[in-house]
């Protein structure tokens, strides 16, 4: 079997069997599948704000661990603000009301692409951070195991990217098991737990190496920390809104019902995991998270409702991750179109899915997981400035859409979407004030740098376009063209290669270079029976170089003739084996890339196939 047969059956055994455009919108989402694929960020997002919050309230002293609830409070109202924002949004933009649209059409080329690099940058962080956060539920569970964290990162990273590349229905399936799972043990957890808070029968959770208290003063500016901590929760809101497209119709409907029911789960689950944190008083630990010590005050120390709250938080958080494979994807094809990134994002692969920005996104988020050591505390900080960034753009953009359009309501639609910019505005300033010594500058000063990188690319692509342009300009008269053919003899493949250049041009030049004189003289001999009327030039090489005096050669007959072809026709031997090509020089591969970049010079292959 050919080598590109065992390739295409490898590749078909892990992507899957390619699928046909015309059965495209046999890939839509339900509200079932699509909260599942674009909701679990949102509500995975839960397993781990309340302990961002904790986290920083106990370095003044477990008394102050009491302020998470009213924190919990204020982020929870600020995250039905956002939603209900960006409900309006999904009925705007029925076709995907991303930052990067909204503000391009109402806020110009800048802040569009101060959102796209924000977003870009935001769903980077959201596989790193989800995948950390799923493989410390893990290592809660099973403390040995922690060693490997940074392997077990890198190995789901590999999983989410094989199962987007098989495509938006089949990972939907693969996805909403354990979605609903979460949602099923979590609203378990909180329902138990509360029966007994209830019913006085609560004991406190003992803590397994507890955060170190330094006792610092409770001052405005802790507060303001954990609560941009805290706001962790309200990462992924945005997906749905990005991926109106993606559901099966009515597309808007079934996005903005799609975005109550994750609003309504995320919010119970917030405030339920936070309030019962303080009711089992749960001190932040340093190998163990707030969500494990609360099961195990609640369902008893590690029993099977245990581990199944375990497994049910690593799932979510791993696959929460699918939210930026769902919407990085289709924002850098969108991007693409537009020419501030390369071409290929634009492409769709065999299962319909943008494969290029799948692996990209892999990429990228396993050199973050690498790099900080697949810690969740350590990747937290750089993670909510590109969300609020957006998330201020996007609404901002949507007061301009109202005031334009002035229709039937517009004043309250303007006035929901103004309310939403100023709380996610305020957010990002206290994020960007909080976090900035703990990392979030890399952040800050990322969102220009891919601002840069877009406009350098679409300037490339302008200039392209506009000297392939065939406005204002004329072909030129008929030109000639003088064929080279470099030979290293006369065998088949060099004969055949002469019959080729002959039907190009009645110009036709064999170039020979003279390194030993024997087999030059024999070459003279052969010419006169299997020349087929070619010229045949000798180069001479005092010191043995190839490619040296052929170059040479291809520059003088450009000089004479600066305003013809020259085509250099290449006998190339195509090998029955990859690993044949060992056996063989490569010396047509070399003269390809010599001439490369040469105007008016072009270089053509003549294959002979080497049979088995």
């Amino acid at each position: 079997m050919p080598e590109d047969g065992l390739l295409s059956q490898f590749k078909r055994l892990v992507v899957g069997k390619p699928i046909p455009s015309h059965l495209a919108h046999h890939e839509r989402l339900s509200k079932v599948t699509g909260l599942a694929v674009l909701s679990s960020d949102a509500l995975s997002s839960v397993a781990y704000a309340t302990e961002e919050i904790l986290r920083v309230l106990v370095l003044v002293g477990t008394a102050a661990l009491g302020y998470a609830s009213p924190i919990a409070c204020v982020i929870a109202a600020i995250l039905a603000i956002v939603v209900f924002s960006y409900r309006q949004t999904i009925h705007a933009y029925p076709s995907g009301g991303g930052a990067y649209l909204v503000s391009k059409d109402n806020l110009g080329e800048t802040p569009a692409l101060i959102a796209a690099g924000s977003l870009l940058i935001d769903y980077v962080l959201t596989v790193a951070v989800s995948i950390a956060a799923g493989v410390a539920a893990i290592t809660s569970a099973v403390p040995e195991w922690r060693v490997n964290r940074v392997e077990m990162t890198l190995a789901f990273v590999v999983v989410l990217m094989v199962g987007n590349l098989r495509g938006i229905r089949e990972s939907g399936r693969i996805f909403a098991i354990p979605t609903y799972f979460f949602i099923l043990t979590t609203l378990s957890l909180i329902v138990l737990g509360t029966f007994r808070v209830l019913t006085g029968g609560v004991h406190p959770v003992e803590p397994v190496q507890p955060v170190a208290t330094l006792h610092e003063p409770l001052t405005v500016f802790l507060l303001l920390t954990a609560f941009a901590n805290g706001c962790t929760a309200m990462t992924g809101v945005e997906a749905v809104s990005n991926g109106v497209p993606a559901f099966q119709p009515p597309e808007s409907k079934n996005a903005a019902a799609t975005m109550l029911m994750m609003a309504a789960l995320s919010i119970t689950m917030f405030m339920g995991i936070t309030l019962l944190a303080h009711s089992y008083h749960v001190v932040p630990a340093e190998q163990e998270t707030v969500v494990s010590q609360l099961a195990r005050g609640v369902f008893g120390e590690r029993g099977v409702a245990y581990y199944a709250v375990q497994m049910a938080t690593m799932l979510i958080l791993v696959l929460a991750a699918n939210t930026a494979y769902a919407d990085f994807p289709r924002l850098a094809s969108i991007l693409a179109r537009d020419r501030y990134v390369p071409r290929q994002f634009m492409n769709q692969g065999d299962r319909l899915a943008f494969s290029n920005g799948i692996v990209g996104l892999s990429i990228f988020a396993g050199i973050l997981l690498v790099v900080f050591g697949g810690d969740t505390h350590a990747l937290i900080p750089l993670y909510m400035i590109g969300v609020f960034v957006s998330f201020t753009l996007s609404q901002a953009g949507m007061v301009v859409h109202w005031w334009k359009l002035r229709g039937r309501g517009w004043r309250t639609n303007a006035t929901v979407n103004a309310v939403g910019a100023l709380v996610t505005g305020i957010v990002l300033l206290v994020v960007a004030a909080t976090k900035a010594h703990e990392g979030a500058w890399i952040i800050i000063l990322l969102i220009p740098i891919n601002v840069v990188f877009f406009r350098v690319t679409r300037k490339h692509y302008d200039g392209v376009a506009r000297q392939l342009s065939l406005r204002g300009w004329s072909p030129r008269g008929p030109r000639r063209n003088t064929v080279l053919v470099p030979i290293s003899g006369i065998q088949r493949a060099v004969v055949e290669a002469l019959e080729y250049a002959k039907t190009l041009s009645p110009e036709v030049r064999a170039v020979y270079v003279n390194i030993d004189q024997a087999a030059t003289q024999q070459l003279r001999k052969q010419w006169e029976e299997w020349g087929n009327g070619a010229s045949l030039v000798v180069l001479d090489s005092p010191f043995r170089s190839l490619m040296e005096p052929l170059l040479e050669y291809i520059e003088r007959v450009d000089a004479e003739q600066p305003d013809d072809y020259v085509t250099i026709v290449l006998p190339e031997f195509v090998p029955a084996r990859w690993w044949h090509h060992l056996f063989h020089n490569q010396r047509a591969l070399l003269i390809k890339g010599a001439l490369l970049f040469k105007p008016n010079t072009v270089v053509t292959s003549v294959p002979f196939h080497l049979r088995h």
